[in-house]
């Protein structure tokens, strides 16, 4: 795409009983797919705990530290940061009698920790300390943890126990920068230092003091559970994935956001009206009767995109595989060939394939070393353009990230940054039907199953407000006509029942769904 075209950027956000589901749309199509669960809690990066030191490892100067997963979560002495002995000062000395503002402001940051300190010099098992998680816990590795805290905000990151404050190197202004450091210094109170991001660049005095204020909010309402007790506790997660995402991404270039909730839509536009008032107005609560995924075509991309074999343009198709140590994927072009010139053919579907590897990365949140199996080129000055290409493709990429050049063997290794675990969507499904044993009841009697169950749970269960959802296909037929199915049961059981199909259900799934969305059994 030309980078001078103005793409359009949508958030489509699904909101369910269990869990929060965000798709991310560039031009209608989906490069980012985010699912966090709403039941419970998930130790996802951000994440400020008081966790406990349960054993140190002097051989590799690091501990691991107990903050309630089941894997131990592992912090090394360089990840203690400079100031460490000020946060263990507030621990130590804090308790439900304290001023805890007071103590905060007084303690003194500083001596900064030794390079090349010991970490049995300055931890010891069963000490608690306050720690942040950088990296989720991935196979058979727990966290990777901080206790340098950090509270990330759209134009600002906010640094308990810190002193400096500096200014993005992308914000190329002297003025700016001048201005952006003087305001910032002025508004944060003693013992807090800040990085001012480059989304901050223009930024009135207002937004910046109303951000800087709601982040030092957020870090000083923890001190009340550290001072109340010395346990292993969450202290803070970062915002929701759907504000996290808008922090990090929100530019001139969104378009819109879509919530399906009228709870996440109002605390969305609430985030967006405190870090970018101009554009509250993007926030748009859907509405409609389909899901919100099928009307955004979600649940078809998703599909398509998360099985191994990945289809391309015009016959081409990836295939991709997972292990513990790598990702492969392999490009190959199908049956196409549009084209006598061979290698013509195989340059354009090699760049096809790079513009798909750059979505499935950033869909799938690949990270490690991924290697890709190009096809074969001959030209020296094709493979340097593929490489080239593939850089530029990467560069929206918010991942730190490595392109190495094509080897003479038609492998391009790509590291990516690994903070989570890779994305995993099963797209096969066992029939709900026969749970895999091939054979079903006649689709002739469809129609009497579904009746069967309508009339057990409008009869026997007493409930007279229903949805049916189900396949498109099966939709069709129960509703079709003027002598439906569906009507024909509305008039004999005096029930309001509607009818949604999901393109998420298999072609004879159906379920019954409650005024409440919850699905009855």
């Amino acid at each position: 795409m030309d980078s001078n075209e103005k793409s359009e950027k949508d958030l489509v956000v699904s909101v369910g009983p269990s869990e929060v589901k965000l798709a991310l749309m560039e031009n209608h199509k989906l490069i980012e797919y985010n699912r966090e669960s709403s039941q419970g809690h998930n130790f996802s990066v951000g994440d400020v705990f008081l966790g406990r030191v349960k054993k140190l490892l002097p051989a590799l100067n690091a501990a691991f530290v107990d903050i309630g997963d089941n894997k131990e979560a592992f912090i090394h002495y360089l990840d203690l940061g400079l100031y460490f002995n000020s946060f263990d000062t507030f621990v130590k000395k804090s308790n439900p009698n304290t001023d805890l503002k007071n103590l905060y402001s007084h303690i003194q940051i500083g001596p900064a920790l030794e390079k090349e300190g010991k970490i049995e010099n300055v931890l010891q098992v069963g000490q608690m300390i306050i720690c942040q998680i950088v990296k989720e816990p991935i196979s058979t590795k727990g966290s990777r943890l901080t206790a340098e805290i950090s509270l990330a905000g759209r134009n600002i990151v906010l640094l308990p126990f810190a002193q400096k404050v500096s200014v993005s190197q992308r914000i190329s202004s002297k003025e700016e920068r001048k201005r952006l450091e003087t305001l910032v210094r002025s508004i944060l109170p003693k013992n807090y230092g800040a990085i001012i991001r480059t989304a901050s660049e223009g930024t009135n005095a207002a937004a910046l003091v109303g951000e800087a204020k709601s982040l030092i909010d957020k870090w000083e309402e923890s001190w009340k559970t550290i001072a109340k007790n010395k346990s292993v506790n969450l202290l803070f997660t970062e915002y929701s994935k759907t504000t996290t995402v808008l922090r990090d991404l929100l530019n001139d270039s969104f378009t819109n956001v879509y919530v399906d909730d009228q709870t996440v839509y109002e605390e969305t536009r609430k985030y967006i009206s405190l870090i970018s008032p101009e554009q509250e107005k993007i926030v748009k609560l859907y509405e409609g009767k389909e899901p919100i995924f099928d009307h955004f075509e979600v649940t078809r991309q998703i599909k398509s995109s998360f099985g191994k074999v990945v289809p391309m343009k015009q016959g081409a198709y990836l295939v991709i595989e997972s292990t513990e140590a790598l990702n492969v994927i392999d490009v190959n072009s199908g049956i196409r060939a549009k084209t006598t010139d061979h290698e013509e053919n195989t340059f354009e579907v090699n760049k096809i394939a790079a513009e798909e590897i750059a979505r499935q990365l950033r869909l799938r949140d690949m990270g490690g070393i991924i290697i890709v199996d190009f096809i074969d080129m001959d030209s020296q000055e094709h493979r340097n353009e593929l490489h080239k290409y593939m850089m530029d493709l990467m560069e929206s990429d918010r991942a730190k990230h490595n392109v190495l050049p094509l080897t003479k063997f038609g492998l391009m290794q790509i590291t990516r940054q690994r903070i989570r675990p890779v994305t995993e969507i099963n797209t096969t499904e066992q029939c709900p039907l026969c749970h895999g044993t091939g054979k079903i009841a006649s689709t002739v009697v469809i129609d009497e199953q579904v009746e069967r169950q309508l009339a057990y749970f409008v009869t026997d269960k007493g409930v007279k407000t229903l949805t049916l959802r189900v396949s498109p296909i099966l939709g069709a037929y129960l509703t079709r006509g003027f002598r439906s199915f569906v009507a024909k049961w509305r008039r004999k059981y005096k029930c309001r029942l509607k009818v949604v199909e999901s393109t998420g259900n298999s072609i004879l799934q159906y379920e019954f769904l409650n005024s409440n969305g919850e699905v009855l059994e």
